[in-house]
């Protein structure tokens, strides 16, 4: 399962561990990724999408339509 989300683009970041002896190892920081259901007044529908904690509240504010269009992205680009 791809930890990617489908608006946002978020995904997994690198870096490393660096404690007290400076003795360094390898760590990734996974983004909070959600499959919601999302209800489109616009289509009257809902749609299952993949997408971070983030981008969910944006959602919430705005609007699913107005994030994709902000975002430059169409519905059939982000439903699962």
């Amino acid at each position: 399962m791809s930890r990617k989300c489908k608006i946002s683009g978020k995904k997994p970041a690198f870096g490393n561990n660096v404690p007290f002896s400076q003795k360094k190892t390898r760590r990734r920081w996974t983004p909070n990724i959600q499959t919601k259901r999302i209800y489109v007044p616009e289509l009257d529908r809902h749609v299952k999408i993949k997408l971070s904690a983030r981008a969910l509240r944006t959602i919430d504010k705005i609007g699913l339509m107005a994030y994709l269009k902000k975002q430059d992205l169409r519905l059939k680009d982000v439903v699962s």
